[in-house]
């Protein structure tokens, strides 16, 4: 049963950086595609961030490009998404999730809170 497992949430002020990490376990990912998705209040879960375990290709949703990284850790099975230049409007419940291929995230996390105050 693969199982991700989110931490590194937070309060921070506008600007501020976070590090979420997502720990899978149950397998080892080799050709899974793991994403961050968020919830904001009142709003519907969308994709924030993409990576394919293979070959480390990544997508993120245009709000967050430039701001954003999502990058993996073979050996920990762990991928992690580096959150620069916090906005208020990034304030959500983060979640992890974890797929055969993009688009496809059959396991997922419980979430971890950031909240970005101005």
């Amino acid at each position: 049963q693969v199982q991700p497992v989110e931490s590194g949430g937070g309060l921070v002020q506008a600007g501020a950086s976070l590090r979420l990490s997502c720990a899978v376990s149950g397998r080892t990912l080799g050709s899974f595609a793991v994403a961050w998705f968020r919830q904001a209040p009142g709003k519907e879960r969308e994709p924030v961030a993409v990576i394919n375990w293979n070959d480390g290709a990544s997508y993120y949703v245009d709000s967050v490009k430039g701001r954003f990284t999502i990058s993996r850790d073979n050996a920990k099975n762990t991928v992690y998404l580096q959150m620069n230049g916090l906005k208020p409007e990034d304030t959500a419940v983060y979640y992890c999730a974890a797929g055969p291929r993009f688009g496809r995230y059959d396991n997922w996390g419980q979430g971890t809170q950031v909240t970005v105050s101005s």
